[in-house]
């Protein structure tokens, strides 16, 4: 599992025009799934998004997490993530997760996120294609991958 973390001021998912989530201070939250993800990798990373200390403190220190400035989440499923582009130009997605294991998945992040958070998260749609648009604030973007939990 991979996600890019984007402390955002404001920003929003569009499908077809209709705004099918929105937030104002929090991560935007691009995530990719892979066929070998288990409910480990995806307990892990809600906790490590959650946990995230990246807002600014009284004294301008990456210093204060999400619950810390009263942030919001919007999960965006992203499968070009496990692009893999060592051959050619046109990318391969075959590490990418099918919707049969991926969209389960994505249902149990967006649960996690709510119960660590108390929130309701914010998303986009499965599959669909959609419009992001974000004010990254500082700007601070942050990439985990769940391969990496495993290494001290």
């Amino acid at each position: 599992m991979r996600a890019v973390i984007q402390r955002v001021t404001q920003a929003n998912c569009r499908v077809g025009g209709e705004i099918t989530g929105k937030i104002d201070t929090g991560f935007l939250v691009l995530l990719g799934i892979e066929d070998a993800d288990t409910d480990d990798d995806l307990h892990w990373l809600a906790q490590k998004i959650c946990g995230l200390r990246v807002f600014g403190d009284e004294n301008g220190l990456m210093n204060k997490a999400l619950a810390d400035v009263d942030g919001n989440i919007l999960l965006i499923s992203q499968f070009t993530l496990f692009a893999q582009t060592k051959k050619g130009n046109r990318p391969s997605f075959i590490k990418a997760a099918r919707p049969d294991k991926a969209i389960p998945l994505y249902e149990q992040m967006i649960a996690s996120l709510k119960t660590l958070t108390g929130k309701k998260i914010a998303t986009g749609i499965f599959g669909a294609d959609m419009k992001i648009s974000l004010t990254n604030d500082g700007p601070v973007t942050i990439i985990m991958d769940t391969k990496d939990k495993d290494n001290h």
